[in-house]
């Protein structure tokens, strides 16, 4: 762990963060974690990993935590008793930690930054892109028209930024939060990374 790093970013929805996070996570021959992370605090809970993708970097799960059924747990059962808003967060929390502690680790989302504040190897990135750019991304991606695409941009969005806001008392997506921040649509994805890439690099003199 000594020699590891660890890689944090978090990203706007069609901005292309999770590629540039796979790219970064070949150059530093770190593990990469995104939708990987459910499946690790399903482990770690006992809950299926479809109740985490059904409540991914959102809020107000408990509201309909009593009309689920036994499905949503891995073992047919309530792994705790004391259940509470927050368990869910912890539990990925917790998922996260037991990764970083192993080796250098890209991560996207899910507040990792946060969750990682007091690990001395960190570097926290935030990947933003212009709306046109992203309405296109997503449009493409999800085969939605202008309009819906939209639509759907601002309402993850909104989920995202409350759930960030709330679990870390920051401001998501605003520059203090971050190391460093990029507008993956002005020169692409790829050449977004390099300079990441080499940003890290600066920084830990390698």
């Amino acid at each position: 762990m000594a020699n590891s790093i660890i890689i944090n970013v978090g990203r706007q929805l069609g901005s292309g963060g999770h590629d540039i996070g796979r790219m970064l996570a070949l150059d530093f021959g770190a593990k990469y974690y995104d939708r990987e992370l459910l499946n690790l605090a399903a482990k770690e809970s006992g809950f299926s990993e479809k109740f985490f993708e059904q409540h991914d970097e959102k809020r107000g799960f408990l509201k309909g935590l009593f009309n689920m059924q036994t499905s949503h747990f891995s073992g047919g059962s309530m792994y705790k008793t004391n259940f509470s808003q927050e368990s869910l967060f912890q539990f990925q929390s917790d998922a996260i930690i037991k990764a970083a502690k192993e080796g250098s680790c890209v991560f996207v989302g899910r507040c990792a930054d946060y969750v990682l504040r007091d690990f001395p190897n960190t570097v926290n990135v935030f990947v933003s892109a212009s709306m046109e750019y992203r309405v296109s991304q997503i449009m493409n991606k999800q085969h939605l028209d202008e309009d819906s695409a939209m639509a759907f941009i601002e309402k993850r969005e909104s989920e995202r930024a409350e759930y960030y806001n709330y679990y870390t008392g920051k401001k998501w997506g605003h520059a203090a939060s971050y190391d460093i921040c990029i507008d993956s649509s002005v020169l692409g994805i790829l050449e977004s990374e390099k300079i990441i890439a080499a940003f890290i690099k600066k920084k830990f003199g390698l």
